[in-house]
């Protein structure tokens, strides 16, 4: 496209029954995340910025902030003298030594720390012992280039803490936290609450993904009934966007619903419950709309293809026609060359003019060779209008 139009990409603004959602579209300066010399701000706040390995780590009790400790080993110290206390710690692509530390100290399994180490995991929930293990895809709209960038988050939920180690700009766990410190009430609830939480922001970041590829549809289907020779590549980018987000989302629906499952087991609040069913509802909406949009695109792919036959036979048939119509003139044009060739021929020899030629000296020789020259061509003619040649 030689111009690109900038895209609105309306997120999803629905009305929430609970108050701490209220404060989330504009985040109070007065609450910033504190960071340290060691501990600089989630860099998932700034898309641009260098997601190196990135620490951060803040204590709770009772929903309400207690301290935030210069270094991991620091905050394992103060959450062994703590009572009652939660410890939030968020990793942006962190080193092997730094997993290990935080491994050993809160006991997390093998397999698991593993998975978080290197990324390309699949959308996933593993309980281990009295730690839950989740694997979320996290996606952006980048305007743009119109295409959707992904991101993965691995959250390791305990009885006292919360780990998220995340592999790319997605999800802005920065403002999850503002979020969640803005609502004690339901941050109080414990390490599922913040999960809860993590989960809504990565679903509700589906919404701006979900609004640019229907628009993108729509262009796509301008483009295809106008001919566009350049579509074909744009629905192929398309479809593999959406099979990748296809993946993110699917095993969302049957994730949520085996934590659902497990309510009544693990003794879930039920305002909790309440919160965690509506995130199901808006992945699972979120899942069939993306199912929607690889049909939609299966069929305008179809379509162009048949456009794009229908065209190349059309081009077929006039070089067909006009083949058809070389073929006749040349006909023509070589009858008459072949008529006018004879006397031609005949007046040829004779203006030769050598002494001892046939008839030159009978009397009748002029008038036998023009009679021989209308006999010739008028015998040609015959012949090639016979023929449909003239």
């Amino acid at each position: 496209m030689s111009e690109r139009r900038v895209r609105p990409v309306a997120a999803r603004k629905m009305a929430r029954k609970y108050a701490w959602r209220r404060a989330a579209a504009s985040p109070s300066p007065s609450s910033p995340e504190p960071t340290s010399p060691q501990q600089p701000q989630d860099a998932s706040a700034d898309p641009a910025a260098d997601l190196g390995s990135v620490v951060q780590a803040v204590l709770y009790r009772d929903g309400v902030r207690v301290s935030a400790p210069a270094s991991l080993a620091d905050t394992f110290h103060e959450l062994r003298d703590q009572r009652d206390g939660m410890a939030w710690i968020g990793l942006a692509r962190p080193t092997e030594d730094e997993l290990k530390s935080l491994a050993a100290e809160f006991d997390l399994h093998p397999l698991a720390v593993e998975d978080a180490m290197e990324a390309h995991q699949r959308p996933k929930l593993e309980r281990y012992g009295e730690t839950l293990f989740v694997v979320l895809r996290a996606a952006r709209y980048l305007d743009a280039p119109e295409e959707v960038d992904f991101g993965e988050l691995h959250v390791f939920v305990g009885p006292d803490f919360v780990i998220t180690v995340r592999h790319g700009a997605a999800p802005d766990l920065s403002a999850v936290r503002r979020r969640m410190e803005e609502s004690p009430e339901l941050l109080k609830l414990g390490p599922e609450a913040v999960l809860y939480a993590i989960l809504d922001a990565v679903v509700d970041g589906y919404a701006p993904v979900v609004a640019g590829v229907q628009n993108d549809i729509d262009e796509i289907e301008t483009e295809v009934f106008r001919g566009d020779p350049e579509v074909s590549r744009r629905i192929y980018e398309l479809s593999r966007e959406m099979v990748e987000f296809q993946r993110a989302t699917r095993p969302l629906v049957s994730m949520l619903h085996g934590l659902m499952a497990g309510f009544t087991k693990y003794g879930t609040d039920e305002e909790l419950q309440r919160y965690l069913r509506d995130v199901a509802d808006h992945v699972t909406h979120t899942s069939e709309r993306v199912d929607g949009f690889r049909q939609a695109l299966a069929d305008i792919l179809t379509v162009n293809a048949t456009l794009v036959t229908q065209q190349q036979n059309a081009e077929m048939r006039a070089l067909a026609e006009a083949g058809f119509e070389q073929n006749e003139e040349i006909k023509k044009i070589s009858s008459w060359a072949a008529i006018l060739f004879a006397p031609t021929l005949v007046g040829t020899i004779y203006g030769m003019n050598f002494q001892n030629m046939p008839e030159l000296h009978w009397a009748f020789g002029y008038p036998f060779a023009i009679g021989l020259m209308g006999v010739v061509c008028t015998t040609l003619y015959v012949i090639f209008k016979r023929r449909d040649w003239l």
